[in-house]
């Protein structure tokens, strides 16, 4: 029952061969993703039916990051790891005992939200008061969703438990599941006399109801067994409490930043009409890259981390870390560069067609521009964060978030003026970049140290990167093909090339390592 722990010489193979099956199950999920959001943006647009059904399906999701997802990855995991090395049958009783207890309170939490789902879409989209038919179209699919996030909630659990045993294809490629069931929904909806919106509420929830019944028989089959234990008071559930209150806190203040963000979108005589779609567009072509990699790398290693961590092997701790962090920036810079510049061709080529028009390319383009300009911040915080939470230390992040929290506010109604939208994503964008400094210069602190190149690897990938962008901005301007998007098929392929080439001169070692197991594999 023991977990799997990699040497010195394999763990970053280790974390290679994870990253790539959640990277793979992610990248499946995030086309079907854009498939399903083309299909939003043709039906829907950035019109109020738009800002409606994101505004309700993102309170559910609100909630499921405080007391599920966001839990499970830092409180519950490393837990699971330390009582997966010691006796079986305690490791039952505790996993049962954290289930029914999140339960319980998954299903408190929907009640009450479904009863005050009038009062929550008054706080969170305050600009949709001056239209009542929008508000309550909001309050009605709000109250349809909000189940969902019992579904996601418990879903969430078991992708934890399956994370420890290292089993990581069903939580890889289940969000699909998800994704299909809107899209059914979608297609649906056109051929009945109802109102589209309320089926694609619809189709969430039954997307959570394929998402939750795929772990289950992956989490039978590693020998756990799901009973109503005889007390809940169990040892790894008092310690997951202590662990789980400042990671609630966190993520609480994580969410009042989302909020401010739609709070700010939603009052359109400030940043224009269609803010609050104009950043779900964005943030949904910015999370494609952020998932693949960047939560993907992070998922991968908050088992490997909590091992180390475990068995006080702070060497294998840091030299993993700085692993990550390297393979992260390593992504990320060349893709930061390249969606700055081509921001209005993205957008335009994923989703002007039907109700999205000019004007939705234009505001979402502006807003995926600064968005794209804090990728690697938001990816690199991620990791430093999991890095935390494997130390069983989840309150130095809450701290450091809450900071962060009040510089994203401030800048929020510092920029929305003259930027609009753009100024709501460049506040996160600068936020998440204070926020990886600090965590960064805390844990360094922490580890004694974690340089080892890492200034000096950031210029060369830095350099690389805006090499790459400068060829690849010519070569847009200058490359005579018609169609959009076979030209932007060849300078993506193009500046991946450039790129690579440019870290060989460089001697990126990194780039070399990664390519070299991309290479070996069957």
């Amino acid at each position: 029952m023991s977990t799997n722990k990699y040497s010195k010489h394999d763990s970053n193979q280790g974390i290679l061969k994870t990253t790539s099956v959640l990277s793979l199950g992610t990248l499946s999920s995030r086309v079907l993703g854009f498939v399903r959001d083309m299909i939003l943006a043709k039906f829907l647009g950035t019109s109020f039916r738009a800002d409606a059904f994101f505004v309700a399906f993102r309170i559910p999701n609100l909630f499921r990051d405080i007391l599920g997802e966001g839990g499970m990855n830092s409180s519950v995991v490393p837990v699971i790891a330390e009582y997966a090395q010691k006796d079986k049958k305690d490791l039952m009783v505790f996993l049962n005992a954290v289930f029914v207890l999140l339960m319980m309170a998954l299903s408190l939490l929907t009640v009450v939200g479904i009863i005050l789902a009038p009062v929550i879409v008054r706080l969170i989209a305050p600009g949709f008061m001056e239209d009542p038919e929008k508000l309550q179209l909001t309050i009605r699919l709000t109250r349809i969703m909000f189940p969902y996030l019992i579904l996601i909630g418990l879903t969430a659990y078991g992708m934890g438990v399956l994370f420890v045993f290292r089993s990581f294809m069903i939580p890889a490629f289940s969000p699909c599941l998800l994704n299909v069931s809107i899209i059914t929904s979608a297609l649906i909806a056109v051929k009945l006399p109802v109102d589209q919106v309320f089926c694609l509420a619809g189709g969430v929830l039954f997307g959570g109801v394929l998402q939750l019944g795929a772990h289950i028989v992956p989490i039978l089959r590693q020998g756990v067994r799901l009973r109503i234990p005889r007390v809940l008071d169990h040892p790894g559930v008092r310690q997951v409490g202590r662990l789980i209150v400042p990671r609630l806190f966190g993520s609480a203040v994580y969410q009042l930043s989302v909020f401010v963000d739609t709070f700010c979108a939603s009052l359109s005589s400030v940043v224009g009409l269609g803010g609050i779609s104009a950043i779900y567009y964005a943030n949904r072509i910015l999370q494609f890259p952020m998932s693949i990699f960047g939560i993907a790398i992070a998922s991968a290693i908050l088992p490997t981390l909590s091992g180390f961590a475990a068995g006080q092997n702070m060497e294998e701790f840091r030299r993993t870390l700085i692993f990550a962090l390297k393979s992260i920036l390593l992504v990320m810079m060349p893709m930061a560069v390249f969606l700055v510049l081509f921001a209005t061709p993205i957008v335009r080529l994923l989703f002007e067609r039907g109700a999205f028009d000019a004007y939705s390319t234009a505001i979402t383009a502006q807003a995926l521009l600064f968005f794209a300009l804090g990728l690697f911040w938001f990816a690199g915080a991620k990791i430093l964060v999991t890095a935390f939470h494997s130390l069983q230390d989840t309150a130095t992040p809450a701290k450091v978030a809450a900071l962060c929290l009040l510089v994203n506010a401030a800048l929020n109604f510092i920029l929305m003026g003259p930027l609009k939208v753009g100024g709501i994503a460049l506040a996160s964008a600068i936020s998440s970049g204070i926020n990886f400094f600090v965590l960064l210069s805390i844990l360094s602190d922490r580890l004694k140290g974690l340089g080892d190149g890492l200034l000096e690897y950031s210029s060369k990938v830095f350099l690389s990167a805006i090499v790459m962008g400068g060829a690849c901005y010519l070569l847009w301007h200058y490359l005579a093909i018609a169609q959009e998007l076979v030209r932007l098929i060849i300078v993506t392929a193009m500046g991946v090339i450039i790129f690579f080439q440019m870290c060989a001169i460089f001697r990126i070692q990194q780039a070399q390592r990664i390519l070299a197991w991309i290479l070996r594999r069957p």
